[in-house]
C-alpha cells in the first residue's frame, strides 16, 4: 500500500507540472484576449469603411443648419413666382427682399388693396385720424387741404365703394433704407359730390365709375413698424 501510494503522488505532481508547462507555452504563442483585437474578417461588410461601419443603421442625417445671414435657398421663391424672373420688377423685388426678409409681395398687394380702400373713404368722409396714420407727411397734408377747402364750401362728398378689380405692382426699388413700391389700382366706385344745398356738383350718385389710380408706397425698412404708407399718387387717364 506505501508503495502504490508513492507512485500516485509522483504521477500526479509529473501531471501537474507538465499542464503548467504547457499552459504557459500556449499563453505565449497564442496571446492573451485584451479586448482590442481585431474583428474577424466578414466578406459582406468588407466593402465599407471603419467610419460607415461605426454609424448606427437607424440614424437619418437632418438638414444643415443655416449659418448667420446666410439665405435660405428659396428666399426668392415667392418673388419668381410673382414676377418674372431676370425682369426690373423681379429684381426691385428682390432687392426689398434683401433689406426686408419678411417681405413678401402677395401680403404687401393685400395690405395694399385694403390701405386703397380705407384712405379712399377716410377722404370722402374727412378722417383726418384714419389718413395720419396711412399716409405720408406730404400726402397728409394736401389731403387734409383738400378736405378744409371742401368743409370751407359746405360741400360733402358721397361715396361708396364697390371694389378693387385689379392691383398690380409695376415698380419697386430701394431708395436708401426706404422701400418704394408702386401699384397700378383699378377699382369701381360710386362718388358724388354735393353742395351746400345739397345738388349733385360732380360725379353721379347713381352709376358705377371706373377709377385708375397709380399709388406708391414706402417703408423705412430698417424701422420697427412694419406698416407702409402712401407716398404719392396719380391718377391714370
Amino acid at each position: 500500500m506505501a508503495e502504490d501510494m508513492g507512485f500516485f503522488d509522483f504521477g500526479t505532481i509529473f501531471f501537474l507540472v507538465a499542464a503548467v508547462v504547457i499552459f504557459f507555452q500556449l499563453r505565449n504563442v497564442l496571446g492573451r484576449r485584451t479586448g482590442s483585437e481585431r474583428p474577424p474578417f466578414d466578406p459582406y461588410t468588407a466593402g465599407r469603411t471603419r467610419e460607415d461601419a461605426q454609424k448606427p443603421e437607424n440614424v437619418v442625417s437632418l438638414p444643415r443648419k443655416r449659418a448667420p445671414g446666410e439665405p435660405a435657398s428659396d428666399a426668392y421663391a415667392a418673388i419668381d413666382a410673382f414676377a418674372k424672373p431676370d425682369t426690373d420688377l423681379n429684381k426691385g423685388l428682390r432687392t426689398i427682399k434683401d433689406n426686408d426678409p419678411a417681405f413678401d409681395p402677395k401680403t404687401f398687394v393685400d395690405g395694399a388693396k385694403m390701405a386703397y380702400e380705407m384712405i379712399v373713404m377716410a377722404y370722402a368722409d374727412g378722417d383726418r385720424k384714419t389718413l395720419k396714420n396711412l399716409l405720408s407727411r406730404e400726402v397728409y397734408d394736401g389731403f387734409v387741404a383738400a378736405i378744409g377747402d371742401r368743409e370751407a364750401k359746405s360741400e360733402k362728398i358721397q361715396s361708396s365703394f364697390v371694389g378693387i378689380d385689379k392691383a398690380d405692382i409695376v415698380s419697386a426699388e430701394m431708395k436708401g433704407s426706404e422701400a418704394h413700391i408702386t401699384l397700378r389700382i383699378v377699382s369701381e366706385l360710386i362718388s358724388a359730390t354735393r353742395d351746400k344745398a345739397g345738388a349733385v356738383i360732380d360725379g353721379d350718385p347713381e352709376t358705377v365709375a371706373e377709377v385708375k389710380d397709380v399709388w406708391t408706397f414706402a417703408r423705412d425698412t430698417r424701422s420697427r413698424d412694419p406698416n407702409w404708407k402712401l407716398v404719392a399718387t396719380e391718377e391714370e387717364d
